[in-house]
């Protein structure tokens, strides 16, 4: 407990030089900025004697102090990394969306070449075997990513063959989350309940004059 005082007290320190620091760089910042709008007043007003002591006298003092402080943060962060960040960065930004969608910071952060490479490592952590399956499926993300396929078409139209637990719906599970990332994006019916001929408008909803048109299907409503 001792030890972890006296890190938090050495973070601390250094927390409290950087945010110092940050401060007195940005009060340069603001006293050039002043001197910037004197200078343009001056001008207007054509009191140019005043207008060069400011030009060739403050503003390159100022300028030269900015410089010095800027380059002392940077030595700072080349010896060891800022507790204090002055600028957002893509990590940061992704963070907040993160947090706002619940999507993992890791997924947003992950290129979308390198993600579609790594399909069919990301496929096989839920699916066991099955190894042609997942290759003709990620080889068909993958064309539809690329452009190769036509985009007024789906992604791909698959039919898996096979009895209970070989892993026909985890498949689809797992491909949801990889392309939307979360299962709830799948559509399961079961088509079991599908067999005779009028049962079909129960999946897509009645013909125009029938009685529930206007109700839809279950495919219908699900997909809307």
């Amino acid at each position: 407990m001792e030890k972890l005082q006296r890190e938090y007290n050495d973070y601390e320190e250094i927390w409290k030089a950087e945010k110092a620091a940050v401060q007195g760089s940005q009060v340069v910042k603001e006293e050039i900025e002043k001197v910037r709008a004197e200078m343009a007043e001056l001008q207007r007003k054509g009191q140019f004697d005043k207008l060069a002591e400011l030009q060739y006298g403050k503003l390159p003092e100022l300028e030269e102090r900015l410089k010095a402080a800027e380059a002392n943060m940077d030595k700072a962060d080349q010896d060891k990394p800022r507790l204090l960040r002055t600028q957002v960065g893509a990590e940061e930004i992704a963070e907040v969306v993160s947090r706002a969608t619940g999507i993992p910071v890791s997924k947003m952060m992950q290129g979308e070449r390198e993600k579609l490479l790594q399909m069919e490592d990301y496929l096989h952590k839920r699916v066991v075997g099955q190894g042609e399956a997942v290759r003709l499926v990620s080889d068909a993300i993958r064309r539809s990513r690329a452009g190769l396929s036509d985009p007024s078409r789906p992604y791909g139209s698959f039919l898996f063959l096979g009895p209970t637990g070989v892993g026909k719906t985890e498949l689809t599970k797992a491909l949801a989350n990889f392309l939307f990332d979360s299962e709830d994006h799948m559509i399961r019916i079961d088509m079991s309940e599908f067999m005779e001929k009028h049962s079909v408008s129960r999946l897509i909803g009645a013909p125009p004059g029938y009685v529930g048109y206007e109700e839809g299907g279950v495919l219908t409503e699900a997909v809307h």
